[in-house]
């Protein structure tokens, strides 16, 4: 039952966390009529969060209270207005909830600012946890992934976090329980950013240019993930790096040419697997256990092919709160 309180009882903020995710199969259909690609992806949520507070702004505060504030690596490129995905969250589920609460967004960063690492995607997904507990509306987590999937593809699987299969625009989402073996991975960080509707079109005019019935000039495909999925299965690194596979990656690539020589570096540094990550420019290197992706992640720095370098692991969870001062 919505509530119609203009200030719910309990909390007066909530903190929640959502991380990054990854594509360690991203297979992109052609443009659709609705200007969306059908995508075949496996996800994989690892070890770099967001941080989002929601809280309750008093009804004679400043009109600029509710606003949103941003902190942390790359907070400037963020918007701190209502258009922010993480403040379109908090209003979605306040208008569920019948409430007319003044609620003031803080995201902290941890995730790259258009990295091609979902970290806009991952903000909403801890504002619709923490916001779902500020307003007492106790949606489970399957309501909460359908009303992620209405801000954004990537949203329901930063709730879900793990390994997914997913299907559609992304937000169809399939567990693969069995794909629990952690894995070890160098993010190397581009100067500037990639805008995933920028990317998607690139690969559109990439495909367009080339006679796909010509093998020899189309675009290859990610194709199928079968394989992957029985991989991921096991304990083996190098037989998952394998098998990676980005059809973004040429878009990207495209636009952003000097990805090419991070990913060599990084490869001639000994990672089992370099790609791209989602829409980029972030890079990905895939090592066989958290000493090599030390060792990789020294030899990147040291050639200066990245503005920042990380060492990350996954699969981790999704979405959760870690700070709710009712204790629930």
């Amino acid at each position: 039952m919505p509530r119609d309180a203009s200030t719910p009882a309990g909390a007066r903020a909530v903190t929640a966390v959502a991380p990054a995710k990854i594509n360690l199969h991203l297979g992109v259909g052609d443009v659709r009529g609705d200007g969306y690609h059908d995508l075949l992806t496996v996800y994989r949520a690892v070890d770099l969060w967001e941080r989002v507070t929601v809280s309750l702004v008093d009804a004679d505060a400043a009109d600029d209270d509710d606003e949103v504030i941003v902190t942390g690596p790359g907070a400037p490129q963020v918007p701190t207005d209502r258009t922010n995905l993480a403040a379109r969250a908090v209003d979605l589920l306040r208008e569920e909830a019948g409430s007319d609460a003044r609620i003031a967004v803080r995201i902290h960063k941890g995730v790259p600012v258009a990295g091609g690492m979902a970290g806009g995607s991952a903000d909403a997904a801890a504002a619709l946890v923490a916001t779902d507990r500020l307003l007492g509306l106790g949606l489970g987590r399957a309501a909460l992934e359908e009303r992620a999937a209405r801000l954004g593809s990537d949203v329901p699987f930063c709730i879900r976090g793990g390994t997914a299969l997913g299907t559609g625009r992304g937000e169809k989402l399939a567990t693969l329980l069995h794909a629990r073996a952690e894995q070890f991975i160098v993010v190397a960080l581009a100067d500037g950013g990639l805008s995933t509707p920028t990317v998607f079109a690139e690969l559109d005019r990439l495909r367009a240019e080339r006679d796909p019935a010509d093998p020899g000039r189309g675009l290859p495909r990610a194709g199928g993930v079968d394989p992957l999925v029985v991989a991921l299965a096991g304990d083996d690194p190098a037989a998952v790096a394998g098998l990676l596979a980005n059809d973004m990656e040429a878009a990207a690539l495209s636009l952003m040419p000097a990805l090419r020589r991070t990913l060599r570096v990084g490869r001639e540094a000994g990672a089992l697997h370099g790609m791209v990550s989602g829409s980029g420019p972030t890079c990905l290197f895939f090592c066989t256990d958290r000493d090599h992706a030390i060792a990789v992640a020294a030899e990147i720095s040291e050639h200066g092919v990245a503005r920042e370098v990380r060492v990350t692991r996954g699969p981790v969870g999704g979405a959760h709160i870690v700070d709710d001062p009712t204790g629930k």
